[in-house]
């Protein structure tokens, strides 16, 4: 397997800085380190194929290659683990990324994949060990948890997203990452509409709604809850977007000084 393989295949756990304001939650993706380059994503042999047998074969191979592509990207959601480097069968992929970290979509063959996650610059302090199996399709891998295992235990999951166009209407995938929040339910404070019900951690819910400013109210699942916490935010027509609850309910008790936040990221230009 190439080097440029390797860094493709990196994407599969990928932790990505993004920060910004609390209140202007509308995310990009930000920097990181990367060890080698960056081409080649699907594989030098398909790439070689396309080469021959002129235009009318060069696109039913390329057809033939995005309908077997798998697209990843990743989320560190663990808010008492530490910066982490990341390695793929052995290789180093990457190196020094932090919590709250949404990377874009890429693409990858599928496979299954030896992954280590250790401490950054500490090989000998390893977090996460697995072999990861990729198929066709739109996933986020998530780290999710604690490193302490305070209240969650830290573990990696894969979630299938749906990239199909929304129309009209934006569509918001919610998930649940605060480890010391109980299951909550996400309404549109204006209307007092509940847009996603009973979304335990570890979990992800989707909603669809017209282009439009919302106040949204996450709030505990029980009759007369009110809202821990409000936010501001702007969805247009036909984007799909994913808002991540991170951090702690009660920061000043728990294992890592992360506040209660929402971390949203427009989702729809790394799905085309």
């Amino acid at each position: 397997m190439s080097n440029n393989l390797y860094v493709c295949h990196s994407f599969v756990v990928l932790f990505h800085m993004v920060t910004q304001n609390r209140r202007a939650i509308l995310k990009t993706v930000g920097s990181m380190t990367v060890v080698g380059g960056l081409a080649g994503c699907i594989g030098s042999e398909g790439q070689e194929d396309e080469n021959e047998g002129g235009q009318d074969g060069q696109d039913g191979q390329q057809e033939g290659a995005e309908s077997e592509v798998a697209r990843i990207r990743a989320a560190h959601l663990s808010p008492d683990a530490p910066n982490v480097d990341v390695y793929i069968d052995g290789e180093p992929a990457l190196e020094d990324v932090a919590f709250r970290d949404v990377s874009d979509y890429n693409e990858l063959q599928p496979g299954t994949y030896d992954v280590e996650v250790t401490e950054a610059g500490n090989e000998e302090t390893v977090l996460f060990e697995d072999s990861l199996e990729v198929e066709t399709g739109t996933y986020t891998l998530a780290a999710l948890g604690e490193q302490s295992g305070e209240n969650q235990p830290l573990s990696v999951e894969v979630f299938e997203d749906d990239p199909s166009d929304p129309g009209d209407n934006a569509r918001v995938n919610a998930y649940h990452a605060a480890p010391d929040a109980p299951a909550v339910d996400i309404t549109d404070e204006d209307s007092g509409d509940a847009l996603v019900e009973d979304l335990a951690f570890g979990e992800v819910q989707s909603f669809e709604a017209p282009a439009g400013d919302y106040t949204l109210g996450i709030r505990p699942s029980e009759d007369g809850a009110e809202p821990v916490e409000t936010f501001d935010v702007s969805l247009e027509a036909g984007t799909i977007y994913s808002a991540f609850a991170v951090g702690y309910l009660e920061p000043g008790d728990a294992p890592a000084d992360e506040p209660f936040d929402l971390e949203v990221v427009e989702d729809s230009s790394g799905m085309n």
